[in-house]
């Protein structure tokens, strides 16, 4: 877990030459050790001239980290002018791709005092790989399309398809073999759901939920079903398949409605079969379509008359798509769909015609174990947030840490990460070894299961997240953003791809199947 200290001027001060710079055309100021000249940014600074003031030849530490993040400090590092003499930084500051040396921080298997049975190199490689690509890349547009409500770029779409990013995050299977994957970190032919869950929880680092949904969700949910269903048409499979990973084409799941969410039975919209039988005529609406907005193919699912089928739409005649706004930023690009006489020939169908139920029951396998992977990682990282909150936050003068109901509540949050990544990792170990048809029978109970109980999980730690940060927590820029990113949004999870108590019911209904007559 490497880290390092700001890179300043070399030039050393004394603290007694410090303290002279407390006039009205000078104010210097020190922050763990590095002295800092804001005598011209006083008119600048966002929070007032007086503030700065304040602390004006004094050593400004505990006042700046009870106000600022670390990264306010290399964004202004041109104001740092050189440090104290014989004294050394003692705040770290990452570098890119670096491990947090914040306990619990990471998961088990990243913590090099700790091992795992699941993780071989090629996964540390890429966990690796995949951490520097997103600090480098994701997490600086992620915070600014969140904040501004815009869609992906292109640029970043572009630079995903040519690291292999996008493939990945479809899963396992043949779509990876010879693609290059983030430098070749991992070989396509030996990538598992490991290094799946790797991709899935590196990406949500970024803290920016509306733009984690945003940033081509709508592929790794929708273009499972063309991959796995749409063996009929070859050549429109290929199309599709090279299209969406060259990131030129987008793609997205179609399935909800106003009328029916969780309730996948009780589609409303239509598809009749014209009199030659060479097309379908697709008439209905779609509502809270992740992508949709800017997807030009649609995985659908439709009632053909005697069951459900799954039809794949391009945009066209027809087609009309209208943003929806929600809880969380529309960089998602969540849209509601009208779909106006639409002429779809019979060979888009994906799947057996009035058998689109398992299309569809199949593909919520992965999607909804990626959100369980991303749940995960959220919860995470924020209590990694409220772990260094609280040992930097003085109040009644102490550190909240120092307090045992903080200590209480961050213990809560703890266990929480803990048992639910290792649940997680469970999972994943059989998904491993099962093939996509076995998945499909066994691991339907377990993977709701799991996701019903990290979205409570994540409930819990937003509660205890907020009590713990007070105010911060519910302000979306500055300090407590993450935490207030987190409360926000995380109700996402527990309602796309099935409601808890649907899935919940779900797993318990599976269990019974295979439940013999034993009695007490």
């Amino acid at each position: 877990m490497s880290s390092s200290i700001l890179e300043v001027p070399s030039k050393t001060f004394t603290r007694d030459e410090v303290k002279k710079h407390n006039t009205e055309d000078s104010v210097w100021f020190v922050i763990d050790t590095v002295v800092y000249d804001v005598s011209e940014f006083l008119d600048a600074h966002p929070g007032g001239e007086a503030v700065l003031r304040q602390v004006a030849g004094k050593d400004a530490t505990a006042a700046f980290y009870n106000l600022h993040r670390h990264e306010v400090l290399q964004k202004y590092s041109d104001l740092a002018i050189g440090t104290i003499e014989g004294e050394k930084q003692s705040i770290i500051t990452p570098k890119i791709g670096d491990l947090s040396p914040v306990p619990y921080a990471e998961p088990l298997w990243l913590t090099p005092q700790f091992k795992s049975p699941y993780f071989k190199d090629s996964h540390r490689r890429l966990q690796k790989a995949m951490r520097i690509f997103t600090d480098e890349h994701i997490t600086p547009e992620a915070l600014e399309k969140e904040r501004t409500g815009e869609i992906v770029s292109q640029e970043l779409i572009d630079k995903m398809s040519k690291a292999g990013v996008l493939h990945m995050r479809m899963g396992p299977g043949k779509h990876l073999h010879g693609v290059n994957l983030l430098g070749g970190a991992v070989d396509g032919k030996e990538f598992d759901y490991f290094h799946d869950m790797i991709c899935s929880q590196e990406a949500v680092r970024a803290a920016c939920r509306g733009f984690q949904d945003g940033n081509m969700a709508g592929m790794v949910i929708g273009l499972t079903c063309v991959l796995n269903y749409g063996h009929k048409n070859p050549e429109l499979k290929k199309k599709v398949e090279e299209e969406c990973f060259s990131g030129k084409k987008k793609i997205c799941l179609a399935i909800t409605e106003a009328f029916a969410g969780s309730d996948v039975a009780g589609l409303r919209t239509t598809a009749k079969k014209t009199p030659d039988g060479k097309h379908y005529i697709v008439n209905g609406t779609k509502k809270w379509i992740t992508n949709g907005t800017f997807s030009d193919y649609f995985v659908t699912g439709v009632n053909t008359g005697k069951g459900l089928s799954v039809l794949l739409i391009p945009r066209g005649e027809g087609v009309e798509t209208k943003q929806i706004k929600t809880s969380y930023s529309t960089a998602a690009g969540t849209a509601y769909i009208t779909f106006d006489n639409v002429k779809v020939p019979v060979e888009n169908l994906l799947g057996e015609e009035n058998k689109g139920i398992y299309v569809i029951l199949s593909n919520f396998n992965h999607e909804r174990w990626t959100m369980a992977c991303a749940t995960i990682r959220y919860m995470r990282l924020v209590t990694e947030e409220s772990l260094k909150w609280a040992h930097q936050r003085i109040v009644f003068g102490k550190r909240l840490i120092d307090q045992p109901v903080i200590r209480q509540k961050l213990a809560k949050m703890i266990a929480l990460c803990e048992s639910h990544q290792s649940w997680l990792e469970t999972i994943t170990y059989q998904m491993c070894h099962m093939a996509y048809a076995e998945q499909a029978k066994h691991m339907g109970g377990p993977i709701a299961l799991l996701k019903m109980s990290c979205t409570r999980a994540a409930h819990e730690i937003a509660d205890e997240a907020v009590q713990i940060w007070g105010g911060r927590g519910l302000t979306q820029t500055g300090m407590g953003r993450v935490i207030e990113n987190f409360n926000r949004t995380y109700k996402f999870d527990s309602i796309l791809g099935g409601a808890e108590e649907v899935l919940g019911d779900l797993g318990v209904r599976q269990a019974m199947k295979g439940m013999p007559k034993a009695v007490l």
